[in-house]
């Protein structure tokens, strides 16, 4: 199939709420997001908690309710299939949540919870095939097979995110959703499943959505980045552009939010005070027009009656800003 494997098209994911005074709202958790995912590469996804990271990643996922919008997985649109229909789907597409204890069953083995998706999805294989590829998975993942017996709570948490990857990989899926996968781990362990992930990549050719906080991880694995904000689109394009010319003022932050071992840089980052100002405004009740203006410096009256469109200044780069041109 030619074309991206993975397409959303104007994805939104709203939750019925109750606002302050008891009244009946809906919260944009997701609100007319698109992006496109080729095979064999990696998607960055960034922005502060509470933006839309993990909640988009379950509507892809189809954990989460799809509002509107479509959604296309090597060319087929599964947005309202049936739990039946989006059987095979699940086999191709996983995920790796932030923590690992908390996603492997604890009275499982390792062995137990790496065979688990092959006893779901492939039944009819010998018992003696599925206990190879399982042996296999774990090896490829760096646990020998003194692992096999051991439980979760004997292991250590990047052990622990090892074995969570290798369920995730077990059975040849061609989309892996990292959500905050590394974020909880050491800075050795993260460099280690970091470059463990793209080893397996590069040799098997699946791809990877990376939802991370950390911008220098992202940076590191992605080869295009996702911005958001309040579930909206800030910028997206590829990562070294992105990074190397931020356009979008929240984006710019972001990024000079990241501590620098340069003591120069970082008394004028704190005299400019490059972070935004004040916290993020409830999903509940976003700001007119432009939802990032309240916290902008460069925000003009425009900002706060029309809402910015993705603006295209240059090919594969999208920015949501009146005055990014």
């Amino acid at each position: 199939m030619n074309g991206p494997l993975l397409q959303v098209d104007e994805l939104s994911v709203c939750f019925p709420a109750r606002g302050a005074a008891g009244e009946s709202r809906l919260l944009h958790a997701v609100d007319h997001v698109s992006f496109t995912l080729e095979a064999g590469q990696t998607l960055g996804i960034v922005g502060e908690s509470g933006c839309g990271k993990s909640t988009l990643a379950r509507a892809i996922l189809r954990l989460a309710p799809v509002s509107s919008g479509t959604l296309r997985f090597d060319g087929r649109d599964y947005t309202h299939e049936d739990q039946k229909s989006l059987r095979p789907l699940r086999r191709a597409m996983r995920i790796v949540f932030q923590d690992p204890l908390a996603s492997l069953n604890p009275r499982f083995s390792v062995a137990e919870a790496v065979r688990e998706p092959l006893d779901i999805f492939e039944p009819g294989r010998p018992r003696a095939e599925r206990n190879h590829d399982v042996a296999a998975m774990l090896e490829r993942v760096g646990l020998g097979s003194g692992f096999r017996d051991r439980y979760p709570h004997e292991l250590s948490g990047g052990q622990n995110q090892r074995v969570s990857i290798a369920r995730a990989l077990i059975g040849g899926p061609r989309l892996v959703i990292c959500d905050e996968s590394v974020s909880a781990l050491d800075v050795s362990i993260q460099a280690q499943i970091l470059n463990l992930l793209v080893d397996i990549q590069r040799d098997s050719g699946i791809a990877l959505l990376f939802i991370s906080h950390d911008l220098s991880v992202v940076r590191h694995i992605s080869r295009d980045l996702l911005v958001l904000y309040l579930g909206r689109t800030m910028e997206y394009g590829p990562s070294e552009q992105v990074f190397r010319a931020p356009r979008h003022p929240y984006t710019r932050a972001l990024f000079d939010a990241v501590p620098t071992l340069d003591p120069h840089r970082e008394r004028e980052r704190s005299r400019l005070a490059a972070v935004p100002a004040g916290e993020m405004p409830s999903p509940l009740a976003p700001p007119s027009g432009c939802v990032y203006r309240t916290r902008c410096t460069g925000s003009t009256e425009l900002c706060a009656i029309k809402r910015p469109t993705l603006l295209t200044p240059e090919k594969g780069r999208q920015i949501a800003c009146h005055h990014s041109l």
